[in-house]
This record gives C-alpha cells, structure tokens and sequence, in this order.
C-alpha cells in the first residue's frame, strides 16, 4: 500500500524562498555540537580520574543500608540454623548438606528483598507527612529527550513523541527541550515509514517545533551506541538527556521536574524515575500492571533509601547529566565472543556504575508521577526479553570486579547476576530435594555406623519443623506484596482507584495465585537460559512484540511442551514416593503440568479486559487514564489509519517525489570507495535494478540486504526512480 503525503497533510518540499515573515522549517537535524566520549577502562581507575569529590556520607543512608543487609543477614542466619536442625536430626548427610546450602542462598535472596521491601514501605508513609514541596524555579538549561527506535511501530512511537512534546510545550518551558527521535532500524519498510511519520509530524506540529531525526546506516553497539553517537555529534548543545523508551511516556510536569532536581545538585550524573506499567489489556500485562503500580512503589522506596546516591539506572525514563555521561560511560567491548564477550548488553547498569565511579551521583525519585512504559503482552514475550536481559546480566560477571567500582556499584550488579542464578539454584533445591526422597525410598541406609550405639541411625526430617520452615519462607517471600496492598488500602485515591478495599484484596490475591502459577514455568526458562548462555549461546537483539493479542497456539505448544510434561512427570513420581511430597510440591507441579493453558491464557486480551470489567486487577491509572496517555493513544490511532508502517518502503521512495527528495536528504554523505574494492551486495542490487524493466519486476528481485542498500545510495535511487510502474506502463504497450 502506497502512502500518498497528501493524505497525511504533507506539502512537497519547498522549492522557493519561504515568505516575508514565514518561520522556515528547521533541518532535519541541528548543526553538529560533537562532545568527545572516550572508552572507559575497566583494569584501571584512580581517585585522581574522578570528575569531582563524591558526596558526603548520608547517616540515613548508612542506616538504611545496615537495617536492610543487617536484617536480611539474621533471618538467613536463622533460616539456615532452623533447616540445619530440619536436616540434622538424625545425622547429615552429604545431599542433606548440598540442600542446606542451596537453601540459605536462596533464603537469603528473598530475606534481602522483604528487608528492602520494609524499608521502602516505612519510607512510603514517612513521605505522606513530609511538608509540602518548596517553589518551583525556572528552568535555566537546555536538554535534549531522545528516544532511540530499532524497528517499531511508528505510529506508537510517534504519537508518544507528539504527546511528551505538546505536554512540554504546555508546561511553558518548551524552548528549553529538543526532541530527538534515534533510528537504528534495519527493516528497510520501516526506515521509510519512519521518515514519513517525521515528516508528517513536523507537519502537524509546526516549522518551529525542535523534533529531529536521525537514521544510522550501522547499528554499531546496539542501543549504547545508538546514544553514544547522539551524545558525540550533538551532546555539546545541551547540560542533559532525558532517554526514553520505544514505548515511554513523560508527563511535561515529571521531565520539568527531573530538570528541577539536577540544576539543584550539580553533582548529580542520573536521576531516574520509576515508570508505571500500563496501556496493556491481556491478562499477562494486566497482571504485570497490578503489581508495578501496588508493589513496584514499595520496592522502588526501598533501593532508593538504601542506596541514596550510589544508585542504579534502568535504561530509560532518566534524566543524565551529559557531561558525566560524556566523559565516564564510553562502554569498552568485553574481550572474547558473546554471549560473554563483545557488546555490554545490559549497557544501562554499567554506565550507571561507571559515573559513579566518576565521582557523580545515581539517584533516584521512586515518587515522582507521570512517568509510564508499557510490559510485553504474554508469557512468551516476557521470555523473548527476559533471555537477552538474562545475558546481559550474566555479562556483568566480566564488569563486577572493574577497578574503582564503589561496592554499591558492584552490589546492584550482584544483584542483577542472582536475580537469574536464582532459578536454577532453585531448580536444583527441588532435585536434591527430590533425590534425599528418592534414597530415602530405595537406598538401604546404614542403621548402624561404625561406632557403637544401642540405637539405629534411622535417616528422618523433623516434619513438623519442616513445615514451620517453609511457612517462615513464604510469609518473607510475600513481605513486599503484603506491604504493598496495605500501603494501598491506607492511600484513598489508590484504594479507589484499585476498585475497593474488596476488589483491591481479591485483586491482590489473584496476582498472587497467578504469579505463582506463572512462578515455576520462568524458572526453568530461566535456568534454560542460564544454561545456554553458559554453554555459549548468543541472544542476539531482536525487535520486541509490543501489541496486545495471542500468540499462536502452535508456537505455545512448541514452547511448553516439554515444561508440561516435566510437570507430569515429576507429579507422578512425587506421588508414587509419597502423597505428601506430592502435596508440598503440588504448586510447582500445577503450574509446570498447566504451561501450555496459562501462556496461551496470558496473552488473551478478552480475559484481561473480562477481569476490568468485574474490576479486578484495576489501577488507578485504569479509571482515570493520565491525559497523556489518552493524549497518545489517539494519535497512535490517527497514524494507524493512515497505513503507514503498513506500506512498502521502495514503493514509496519510487512513487512519491517529494517522499523521494525528503528521504535522500536525510541520507548521509557516502564514503569514498577505494578503487578496486567492489561491495558485492551493491553489485547485485544495481544489477538487478539495471535488468529490470519495470518497478514491480525490480522490487520482487530485491531482497533483504539489498532493499536497505538502494534505499541507502543515491545512485541506486535514481535507477530505482527511472523504473516506470506496471501501471503508468500499460497503456504506453497497449499503444
């Protein structure tokens, strides 16, 4: 489908002097203001490399962190004693000693998040009595909001840039922020739906609004170098960079205020905001939504209080300093191939560190609202995501150990590593659990040991301490969640906005009994993922799904099939040894055994919205949607009427003119080729294009590479442009 610039209200490029007091249009990008950005060395850092003095101690701060570890510290240390005494009552053994420890590294991950996670909750309601704000100020710098793309939808994308701008510009304090949309796309339909959107946008926007694009050719580096190439060709023009998300949206209030917050504390290097999960209707996202906004607060509140500047960064909705950036996060290629090698792929941590370890601040505003991102639509999704993010935090393995890190640094990338080393040590925890049943069952057991005794050594577990155990580690296992929907029932607006004290609890344990569903399934795609990263596996960067809807059920059975049959044969096997090792293991059993039904059921759009219609798992932002987000989804609507991420890019760069000349415009100078030196993919494509007699004949011979490389080389558009269509070629042959 052709897309006609007429349609989208876009004149042709003009031609002749605009009119005596007309505001010409801006470039499509400004003047170059390049900023240098030198890789950082991970052997080698000094005190004397750091930009500026770090802050001072914060006492609240050292408290925080000595509550938070100091807590979670003795509760595993009783754990641990407590399931010694589980194990121990008749002598241990070597697999009982192996699940001793499995256990108390896995308790200690959970002891640590409901310690942070109490932390965060008493933060929460200290904030409610906190006096109110002081004056604003005006805002005195200039930033720059970029938003990098790798072949997204454009309608979304753009119509999230148009609302985050008209939300700016409504604040008064417009003239302080440029917007620049990042395209690393390869999908050559894509690249050009883009630059129509641009256009139109700048259309519908005006000459003057300060919204530029810029499409690199290479994708080099991924998302990190996709802003280290803004940062170095245009990051001296601003003091910072607000990053978005393909799928981020900023009210003009919570970027005015992250400004605010970094012209206050010029040792700031980031302040990051925590964005809501929401605009998604399956069940899976509505799930996700649920517990970001009633959880996600009470977790969030408590990182921020213990790690105080020595903060984190997720990658996206933050404001950064651009001359900390500049000068201490040029990430290094990791020695090696991937998946440990090469490219940082979890980039964001380890710039975080990296200026930290510079001397700036990483903080954040857990409180601060009208900050969103949308979650993936289904299970499948999340474990599309959830594989590449599990390398990238397996990667910081090689990062960890970098000289001049500050230990919180090294702490939040700990942190990353076990979220992922955390299932499969889980997994193993069942196996040897299952295997002490196992020997107990059909190994002959020593009764009487070398030494004398009167009594056997019968091989036994104290039950009913066992049990205790176990309630002891679910109840530390809910602590955040528990936390969370008090917080809410004691907060009006969010109580009401969760439907009701009544539906907000029943809410709340349906995202409980559903993530623990959900629970043992990630656990195995996670230690799978683990295990193929180990054995050498590479992730790869692929674009994510970001539309509500079903995946195939072909694909599902595909991906589950093995996860359910895992299940059955392990519930058979439990039950065959003993009934109640099969009833402390039926909740993994369940989930595993109902893989293929819950991932297909996650990705229904019409049993997310069946709940919001009984008003379950509702959030505020649910019954009173942000006009920002109202603001964006109807012009993701507009722009979905027009087709254009529907249309063929080379139809549209050979149809339209004007479409033609705009698109040749923003391709960048080509490179001197060296005589003798022939690009074969090139070669190809002119061939193919030189043969052709008509455009349609042309575009079914191109494929692949060779579509990006035409749409990339003036000399190939020109070819491609003298091609006439079977359409304006029919009646000169019938003549």
């Amino acid at each position: 489908m052709a897309v006609s610039l007429d349609q989208l209200g876009l004149a042709p490029l003009p031609v002749a002097a605009p009119a005596a007091g007309a505001p010409e249009a801006l470039a499509p990008v400004p003047a170059p203001s390049p900023i240098a950005m030198p890789v950082q060395s991970l052997r080698r850092f000094g005190p004397q490399e750091a930009a500026i003095a770090s802050h001072p101690r914060d006492l609240r701060v050292v408290l925080a962190r000595f509550f938070v570890f100091g807590v979670a510290l003795a509760l595993t240390v009783y754990g641990a004693l407590e399931m010694y005494k589980v194990v121990s009552i008749s002598g241990t053994t070597f697999l009982q000693y192996v699940l001793l420890i499995l256990f108390i590294v896995n308790f200690s991950w959970i002891a640590l998040a409901a310690t942070s996670g109490f932390l965060g909750f008493v933060s929460l309601l200290a904030r409610r009595l906190a006096p109110p704000a002081a004056p604003v100020s005006p805002i005195t710098t200039q930033t720059a909001i970029v938003m990098p793309v790798y072949n997204e939808r454009t309608d979304r994308c753009f119509a999230a840039v148009q609302a985050i701008f008209e939300s700016v510009e409504a604040t008064g304090e417009g003239g302080h922020f440029d917007f620049f949309i990042l395209s690393d796309t390869t999908n050559p339909d894509v690249w050009v739906a883009e630059e129509v959107a641009f256009f139109a946008l700048r259309e519908r926007l005006g000459p003057e609004a300060r919204i530029y694009y810029r499409h690199r050719a290479q994708n080099t580096g991924r998302k990190a170098g996709n802003i280290a190439d803004f940062v170095t060709r245009w990051g001296g023009a601003y003091a910072h960079m607000i990053v978005l998300d393909a799928d981020s949206l900023m009210t003009g209030e919570c970027i005015l205020a992250l400004t605010r917050a970094m012209e206050r504390d010029p040792r700031a290097g980031i302040i990051q905001s925590l964005p809501l999960i929401l605009n998604r209707n399956t069940l899976f996202a509505r799930v996700q939504q649920f517990a970001a906004r009633f959880y996600g607060p009470i977790v969030a509140a408590g990182l921020s209080a213990w790690s105080g500047k020595d903060g984190n960064y997720w990658g996206h909705n933050a404001i950064i300093r651009l001359a900390a950036f500049a000068g201490h996060a040029g990430l290094p290629s990791l020695p090696g191939k991937p998946p440990f090698g090469g490219h940082i792929l979890s980039h964001d941590f380890v710039e975080a560190a990296l200026i930290r370890r510079g001397g700036w601040s990483v903080s954040m505003m857990p409180d601060l609202g009208g900050s969103y991102e949308e979650g993936p639509p289904s299970l499948i999704d999340l474990a599309v995501r959830d594989r590449r993010w599990c390398q990238g935090n397996l990667q910081h393995a090689r990062v960890i150990l970098a000289s001049g890190l500050k230990w919180s640094s090294r702490q939040h990338f700990a942190t990353g590593i076990a979220a992922y080393v955390a299932s499969p040590l889980w997994l193993m925890q069942l196996a040897v659990g299952l295997l002490l049943v196992l020997q107990t069952r059909f190994v002959r057991p020593e009764y009487f040991t070398r030494e004398f005794s009167l009594y056997p050594a019968w091989p036994r577990f104290d039950a009913e301490r066992a049990l205790s155990l176990f309630i002891l580690t679910m109840g530390v296992l809910l602590v955040p969640k528990i936390l969370g929907w008090l917080f809410a029932l004691g907060d009006g607006c969010m109580r009401r906005g969760g439907g009701g004290a009544i539906r907000l609890t029943l809410s709340a344990v349906l995202e409980i009994v559903i993530s623990a569903l959900v629970a043992p399934v990630l656990m195995l795609i996670q230690s799978g993922s683990v295990f193929q990263i180990l054995f050498g596996r590479d992730t790869g960067w692929n674009p994510q799904r970001r539309d509500d809807g079903s995946i195939p059920l072909g694909d599902i059975i595909h991906r589950h099939f093995w996860h359910s049959a895992l299940g059955i044969l392990a519930g058979a096997s439990a039950y065959g040894l003993s009934p109640y090792l099969f009833a402390w293991m039926s909740p993994t059993i369940v989930g595993l055994v109902l893989a293929i039904p819950i991932s297909a059921a996650s990705g229904l759009r019409r049993l997310g919205l069946g709940l919001r219609r009984f008003g379950l798992l509702l959030t505020p932002e649910e019954r009173s949607p942000p006009a920002i987000v109202a603001r964006a989804n109807v012009l993701a609507e507009e722009l979905a009427a027009h087709g254009i991420d529907e249309a063929d890019g080379l139809r549209v760069v050979h149809g339209d003119l004007t479409m033609r000349q705009r698109h040749i415009q923003l391709l960048p100078e080509a490179p001197r080729r060296t005589r003798g030196e022939v690009d074969p993919h090139r070669a190809v494509a002119e061939a193919k294009l030189i043969d052709a007699e008509t455009f349609e004949e042309a575009s079914s011979w191109l494929k692949g590479r060779e579509r990006n490389i035409v749409l990339s080389d003036r000399a190939l558009i020109i070819l491609l442009a003298a091609l006439p269509s079977e359409a304006s070629a029919a009646p000169a042959t019938a003549s």
